[in-house]
């Protein structure tokens, strides 16, 4: 009895590196008004806090100028203590009154100064400090790939587009999972926190530049939308979409995808194969794997290629030839000749060298 054939794993496979910083990363629900007018009501409720203790404790504080302390006093000295100005008119003169500016008022104040400098941060700043990275990052981004959603199929898409060659620093993944773009990012993607099919999230990711969009939102609604907003953007740039339900596949295609790919059809097809074969379905596997033992490359003849059958080309084994809208299949290999600018679809072995693991 044969043994069960095992999968290997690819050599260059990418895993994503373990979370650093905050372990629980979760939305406000807030919006930038609210959390402003939220942090500001905060503000002057430990402003009122102080003014209250000094109140109360006011026999503890002296005017230097009319030595009576009245609410108006109190008031601007709570001011001017909160914002740490301070001009000696009004001291504390008693024990109790200077523990209470130690112990009390001193936390208050630097609560109340990180609240400014956090809020600062969160609105000003750190808006600023993203759209100077963004410009940067968006100068460089030609020839990139965009993947719009970061699911299962996502992940794998982009960690076989970097094995086979292609730089993970140009590969610009698009998720509205603040967790799963963090995930991205680890593992050295550029990662926009977003709704891919938003026109102003697709144009940051400048589809309209990209070599190819890659859509797997999870949802076949969803891609066709976002497939639909990408060709609004750019009728050149490749769309490869990720479909779920046949029925699915014609309205992706109608909305303008040049490549419609079913992972449950492919998936049936493969296990249905698996019933009378051993071997064939982890060898088709391995063989859409970059690290497989075989690959499967598409491209241009070259000029050593044209006037050869597709038998005679010694590059690999070609399957087949697409020329001028015409599939010629691998029956043909021994009579169709190789024209210019013609599409071959070649199974080779590795090009880096390396000896691939058996199945």
């Amino acid at each position: 009895m044969q043994k069960p054939v095992e999968q290997r794993t690819p050599a260059r496979r990418l895993k994503p590196s373990p979370r650093k910083g905050r372990l629980l990363h979760v939305r406000s629900g807030l919006s930038p008004e609210k959390t402003l007018l939220v942090r500001i009501t905060i503000v002057i409720a430990l402003i009122a806090l102080v003014i209250a203790v000094f109140w109360f404790d006011r026999d503890g504080l002296k005017d230097q100028i009319d030595g009576s302390i009245s609410f108006p006093d109190v008031l601007y000295f709570a001011m001017i203590t909160v914002t740490t100005v301070g001009y000696g008119d009004i001291v504390p003169v008693s024990q109790t009154a200077r523990l209470i500016d130690a112990f009390a008022v001193t936390p208050i104040r630097v609560f109340i100064w990180f609240i400014f400098l956090g809020t600062a941060y969160e609105l000003v700043v750190q808006r600023i400090v993203e759209e100077f990275r963004l410009s940067r990052i968006q100068k460089q981004l030609h020839g990139h790939i965009v993947l719009c959603g970061f699911g299962h199929s996502g992940l794998i898409a982009a960690q076989e587009t970097v094995a086979k060659g292609h730089p993970a620093d140009r590969i610009v993944v698009i998720d509205g999972s603040e967790d799963r773009i963090q995930v991205a990012a680890d593992a050295g993607f550029i990662g926009l926190l977003g709704d891919a099919t938003s026109e102003e999230t697709l144009t940051k990711a400048c589809v309209g530049q990209a070599k190819a969009v890659i859509v797997s939102t999870g949802r076949d609604d969803t891609t066709i939308l976002v497939i639909l907003t990408v060709r609004h953007l750019s009728a050149a740039t490749k769309i490869v979409a990720n479909i779920k339900q046949e029925e699915n596949i014609k309205l992706a295609n109608l909305s303008g995808a040049d490549l419609v790919v079913s992972p449950p059809k492919i998936g049936g097809y493969l296990m249905a194969d698996a019933v009378d074969s051993q071997h064939a379905t982890p060898f088709l596997c391995d063989l859409m794997s970059a690290g497989g033992r075989m690959v499967l490359t598409e491209r241009r003849a070259e000029p050593d290629d044209v006037g050869k059958t597709m038998a005679e080309i010694d590059a690999g084994v070609v399957v087949q030839v697409h020329s001028h809208g015409r599939n010629i299949a691998f029956t043909e290999r021994n009579r169709y000749i190789v024209q210019p600018n013609d599409l071959l679809l070649i199974i080779s072995p590795p090009q880096s060298g390396e000896e691939a693991e058996p199945w």
